[in-house]
């Protein structure tokens, strides 16, 4: 296990310090219990077309991502979500599971196309009514609901008629915004815009390999623009129902190193981080894009002319939290080139570095001011079925990283691990398993890891031991 920065007992009965309670008369004199503070939330999350099945049932659209897993070769072998964990016939069970791991909060994303089956128009009440019953089963277990409005599933009526390469998408993602809100109150207290506008930008429009498929990186970012573009307006549309629910994006960031202490490898670090965070992090919480970033666009980009007057405006309408998704480092070399500096997961695209989650939050607070955050997503790939070992320690020393955060005064309200249990892992299909619940794809039995287990004690203590 790698080294962390964390506070030791010089011996046993010592003083503990804030947040930090000794276990001495019950363990080693070496072992800490690293304490979160009152009311911290303990989450798990997941998405639509990852978990619920059911792609054709009671009045669901097709999203982008039914018509892109049905193309032959986009998907490792040829896997589909078409049933996925099944969980929108088995939510009861799955909500049984969530009570019996001690979740405070859980997050899971809603299907534009089952809400709405062409993106716009009528409601389909069969699959709203889903929803309700999920949420209300949440509300009667004590867990919270935080519900992702846009995981990537653009409805197919929609992607044929530009999808997100098409200025008016933003507001009918605010259009079915708003009649999600209407449809909740205040039962659902924390609404999150997107999931990973980044992601949708660099693997789906630039890519190619998830949905919609494209390869046009001048494209993606008009999308990138749009995307924002409809996270603001959907922030106004709750506004406008008056709400007292919070609301925000959840944002794929990964702090950006130097794989060297050249100058070259300095300014290309700075040049990743403008690419990977502060494009997104700068509209949203300032109000305008990275100098820097804009740039580097050629002058005759698409993205200048999708940028109109008051866009900017409305992307930085303030928001109330912001979900942060941390999987890794970055770390890139004198030519921009990006290298594996730290151990990677089953994933080979995650680069593990703990201490890069305490970087990127504080580094937050320090440049955008005293948001509360919310992980959203951390977890790990691991070929281990049910002895995963290995996730357990990933979780225990980001677990260790969050706390050290808190403890630098950042307001870090909540943790969701990735993934509650295992599902459909987009172009892996099936082949990488990211939950701490087994799930076994023939039968559909739920079987906890030990990484379950273990995250089941985190909970109940609220805290994490460390040795």
């Amino acid at each position: 296990m790698r080294r962390r920065n964390l506070l030791t007992l010089a011996a046993a009965g010592a003083v503990a310090g804030p947040g930090l309670r000794t276990t001495a008369d019950a363990a080693p004199a070496t072992q800490t219990e690293l304490v979160f503070p009152t009311g911290f939330g303990w989450g798990a999350a997941t998405s639509a077309y990852q978990i619920e099945g059911a792609a054709k049932e009671d009045g669901r659209g097709p999203s982008v991502w039914d018509v892109f897993a049905h193309e032959p070769g986009r998907i490792r072998n040829g896997d589909t979500g078409d049933v996925a964990a099944d969980h929108y016939h088995r939510y009861l069970g799955d909500l049984d599971l969530m009570k019996d791991l001690g979740l405070t909060t859980y997050r899971f994303s809603m299907s534009w196309s089952r809400v709405l089956p062409t993106g716009r128009g009528a409601v389909n009440p069969k699959g709203l009514d889903f929803y309700h019953r999920l949420v209300d089963g949440l509300l009667a277990r004590n867990i919270r609901p935080v519900v992702t409005l846009f995981h990537w599933d653009t409805p197919q009526a929609l992607q044929e008629l530009g999808g997100w390469e098409n200025r008016d998408c933003a507001k009918w993602f605010a259009d079915y915004a708003h009649t999600v809100f209407s449809a909740f109150g205040d039962a659902v207290p924390v609404w999150l815009t997107l999931n990973e506008p980044k992601t949708v930008v660099d693997v789906g429009y630039t890519a190619g390999t998830h949905a919609p498929g494209k390869r046009d990186r001048q494209l993606a970012n008009v999308v990138g623009h749009h995307l924002l573009l409809g996270h603001g307006l959907a922030v106004q549309a709750l506004r406008a129902t008056g709400s007292k629910s919070h609301i925000g994006p959840a944002l794929s960031l990964s702090p950006t190193y130097p794989a060297d202490d050249s100058q070259a490898a300095k300014r290309q670090a700075v040049t990743a981080d403008a690419e990977e965070n502060r494009r997104w992090l700068d509209p949203v919480l300032k109000g305008r894009y990275p100098q820097d970033w804009l740039a580097a666009q050629p002058k005759d980009a698409p993205v200048r002319a999708a940028i109109k007057d008051g866009d900017l405006a409305i992307i930085g309408a303030k928001n109330d939290i912001m979900g942060v998704n941390y999987y890794g480092a970055t770390t890139v070399t004198g030519t921009g080139a990006r290298v594996m500096k730290h151990p990677t997961s089953q994933a080979t695209w995650q680069e593990i570095y703990p201490d890069g989650m305490f970087d990127l939050l504080t580094r937050i607070k320090r440049d955008y001011g005293d948001i509360p955050l919310t992980i959203t997503e951390n977890g790990m790939a691991t070929t281990n079925p049910l002895q995963d070992t290995d996730r357990i320690a990933f979780l225990r020393d980001h677990l260790a990283a969050a706390h050290r955060t808190i403890q630098a005064g950042v307001n870090l309200e909540s943790y969701h691990l990735w993934s509650l249990m295992d599902n459909f892992e987009w172009a892996e299909g099936y082949t990488q398993r990211w939950g701490i619940v087994h799930v076994d794809f023939a039968t559909q039995r739920r079987t906890h890891k030990a990484s379950a287990d273990w995250y089941r004690s985190v909970i109940a203590s609220n805290s994490v031991s460390q040795n």
